[in-house]
């Protein structure tokens, strides 16, 4: 066999490895427990997992898919998720051989699994732990630099991975400033965050537009210090920052200002920068707490959940702007297609993005080079 089957099959029977640990981190994160300790065990029984427990797949296959001590029913998710990951891990080595991008392939399989762990933690508990996401973009920035060292064709660069983070998240919450607001009937949000929040983020996308990622951030910034030494919110209208917003763009596209494509951008990236901001100043204020815990006031209404900005972060790093991009479209015509089906079976259409946004990203890794090359083509570019 070649050395690039032989990774193939190396990185097939990791991938199982790692699955195994993946279903350690879908029972572990959401209960705020240790990933390390205590060692596995059974959730019925408490039993200490021995080795031959903990083979994956044969293990569950053996045992009838019950524990071996409690004979409590084991669900068939703990294999599934095994073989999705050793799969895709086999996949990713297939597609991007290991000896030709070097770390680029590590950090896809990286990507596979906090896609994969986020989404089923998604489809049990509509949440997606800031443990997962947070750590996972600064991972994929990592990841971009090492990319930039070995000269990884098709990855993104540590400049790459940066504008792929702060657009990602700067899109999707972007997306859920103007939704939330329609919701809300335009009306002002009954319950601001203090320090910083959704109102910081929306006064970032007015000043970036303007001004640029880093300036709009700074006036983020700058509100946040403010509300700190007031003691309270002082609120920054969203009539003037998402109304200035709108009014912004329409005078960029007639000329005025840096330009339409450049406000944008700047908008995105600066309310992306903010939210990573915000996401890790509630994370490390109310790390160990429940939801409810953390949450002082009722929520407003709000069109996705914060959980999915810093996804979406996590998928621009490692896969850069292009590809996220590509990840949203798909993702909302998945979202839209699963939306319409359960209205044709009369249920109720609970699941949430996270999971759509995984195939979104999945599709752009697999395909997303011919995808973009045939776009451009079809408009000779």
């Amino acid at each position: 066999m070649t050395p690039d089957v032989l990774l193939v099959i190396f990185a097939a029977l990791l991938g199982l490895l790692v699955g195994s640990f993946s279903n350690v981190l879908i029972w572990r994160l959401p209960r705020g427990e240790s990933i390390a300790f205590p060692p596995s065990h059974c959730p019925n029984c408490d039993h200490r997992l021995g080795v031959p427990d903990l083979v994956p797949v044969l293990s569950w296959v053996s045992l009838g898919g019950k524990c071996r001590y409690c004979r409590a029913p084991i669900k068939a998710r703990y294999p599934v998720v095994e073989l999705l990951t050793g799969l895709g891990y086999g996949v990713i080595a297939a597609l991007f051989p290991p000896l030709v991008v070097g770390w680029g392939a590590l950090g896809l399989m990286v990507l596979f699994t906090i896609l994969l762990v986020g989404s089923a933690i998604d489809l049990d508990t509509y949440t997606i732990p800031d443990e997962l996401t947070l750590p996972g973009t600064a991972l994929g920035i990592l990841f971009g630099f090492l990319n930039g060292r070995a000269g990884a064709e098709g990855l993104p660069d540590l400049a790459g991975a940066v504008q792929g983070a702060l657009l990602g998240a700067g899109l999707v919450v972007a997306i859920n400033q103007f939704g939330s607001w329609v919701l809300r009937r335009f009306r002002e949000r009954s319950f601001p965050e203090a320090p910083i929040g959704y109102q910081q983020i929306s006064l970032a996308l007015l000043a970036g537009a303007w001004l640029g990622p880093w300036w709009g951030l700074g006036a983020a910034l700058l509100s946040a210090a403010v509300n700190v030494m007031a003691r309270r919110v002082v609120r920054v209208p969203e009539l003037l920052t998402l109304g200035g917003l709108l009014v912004s763009v329409v005078l960029g596209s007639a000329g005025y200002g840096p330009g339409m494509i450049l406000m944008v951008q700047g908008a995105l990236a600066a309310a992306g920068a903010t939210s990573l901001v915000a996401g890790v100043y509630w994370w490390l204020k109310y790390r160990g707490q429940s939801a409810d815990e953390g949450a002082d006031e009722p929520a407003d209404a709000s069109a996705m959940g914060f959980g999915d900005v810093k996804l979406a972060a996590v998928i621009g790093a490692f896969l850069g702007w292009e590809r996220l991009l590509l990840t949203l479209v798909v993702a909302v015509f998945a979202g839209a297609l699963f939306g319409v089906a359960q209205l044709a079976m009369k249920r109720e259409n609970r699941v949430k993005f996270g999971p759509f946004l995984a195939v979104g990203a999945l599709v752009a890794l697999i395909w997303g080079t011919q995808i973009i090359e045939g776009y451009r083509g079809s408009l000779g570019l």
